[in-house]
């Protein structure tokens, strides 16, 4: 290869456009400085800057201090999960209540309506145990009062000719023209009486057979007379 002559003034032109290669000595201090760019500076730890909770999450903390923060964590979550246990069971308490509410509401009124109409039986069978107690008590006074004014009155009131009429005697039963008659004794003679009749007074024949012969008087009472054949 030919020898090549670079003139010093080259050389250091060369040096200065190599910039600030520590491997090409400068002994004499020609080289030129290199124009450093100006670059901004950059403030301390910002190419190391990360977000905070990858930070936090990255933070290495003594044992005592993450025991602390798994505390309020779980604390949290715990207050977290009462609250909405607490926002349940007050709905379904007021939905229950207000049903609650309501069917006791129903049944009181059922019971209300229920006592009405035990009221209303209790005041129509209190009525109706006056009334019954109101006719007990005149029936009583009746059957006391009653009989005796009836057997004084029986014994008082006799009917005319009842007595006489008691002497009588049947003698027997004949027939004239088709007609029944009852032949009597009455002490002073014999006498024949047609059927249904006047015997004695308003005392009737209203029946004659041949054993016996009544007769009957417009009162109810009636004496009766046997044969003396039969006998």
């Amino acid at each position: 290869m030919p020898a090549r002559h670079i003139s010093s003034q080259s050389f250091d032109e060369i040096l200065s456009d190599l910039g600030d290669d520590p491997a090409i000595p400068d002994p004499h201090g020609i080289r030129k400085q290199s124009s450093q760019q100006s670059v901004p500076p950059r403030p301390p730890n910002q190419g190391n800057q990360r977000p905070f909770s990858e930070s936090f999450a990255k933070l290495e903390l003594p044992g005592s201090a993450q025991k602390i923060v798994g505390f309020v964590v779980l604390f949290t979550g715990i207050l977290i999960a009462a609250a909405v246990a607490i926002a349940i069971a007050y709905t379904n308490l007021n939905q229950t209540s207000q049903s609650t509410q309501e069917e006791s509401e129903k049944q009181i009124f059922e019971l209300k309506k229920e006592i009405a109409l035990m009221r209303d039986e209790f005041h129509q069978d209190q009525d109706d145990l006056y009334a019954a107690i109101d006719e007990i008590e005149v029936s009583i006074h009746s059957l006391l009062l009653k009989p005796p004014l009836q057997a004084t009155k029986s014994k008082l009131v006799t009917i005319p000719h009842e007595a006489e009429l008691r002497l009588w005697r049947y003698l027997g039963l004949t027939q004239m023209a088709g007609v029944e008659q009852a032949i009597f004794h009455t002490g002073k003679g014999a006498q024949m009486i047609n059927k249904l009749s006047p015997a004695l007074g308003e005392w009737r024949l209203s029946q004659v057979e041949k054993e016996l012969a009544i007769l009957t008087h417009p009162q109810g009472k009636s004496i009766t007379f046997k044969s003396t054949q039969s006998e």
